[in-house]
């Protein structure tokens, strides 16, 4: 009988490969990227998950930011969201879409190969950027909000 993958059980495998790799915490990574839910996932490659619900997650805001700088056949959400911002808004998600992007193209090669070190060196990098990315990101937020 298959023993039940639980979060306790995701832990101590991430732990095994966090002191491999010299990974953040998993309640770090959990907290910005919900990795928890990989116990939903049955795999061999736990390190590929996570590096796919980060991926998610970035890609995710990359088209986001994406609609707001380059807004074509977009919804009336977003024209409102572009007349909320001004020019240091915008520079900022330009900023942010440049590293995002970056991201999305190392993305594109660990999808094509999978080489266990090079999905740890993108969590750390990744998740790196992504921690001096989300504050200009709450600042853009909290503009939106405020306008």
């Amino acid at each position: 009988m298959e023993k039940e993958y639980n979060l306790e059980n995701l832990k101590k495998d991430y732990k095994k490969i966090q002191k491999k790799y010299d990974l953040p915490d998993f309640e770090k990574l959990n907290e910005d990227f919900q990795i928890e839910k990989v116990i939903e996932v049955k795999t061999d490659f736990l390190i590929r998950e996570i590096r796919k619900f980060m991926a998610d997650k970035f890609s995710n805001y990359l088209r986001f930011i994406e609609a707001i700088l380059n807004p074509v056949n977009v919804s009336m959400f977003i024209f409102s969201v572009i007349k909320s911002i001004g020019v240091e808004e915008k520079n900022k998600l330009t900023d942010i879409y440049k590293n995002l992007a970056k991201i999305e193209v190392r993305l594109i090669e660990l999808e094509v190969k999978f080489i266990e070190e090079k999905e740890a060196d993108f969590i750390k990098e990744s998740y790196n950027i992504w921690q001096k990315i989300k504050e200009d990101l709450l600042n853009v937020v909290g503009v939106i909000k405020k306008n």
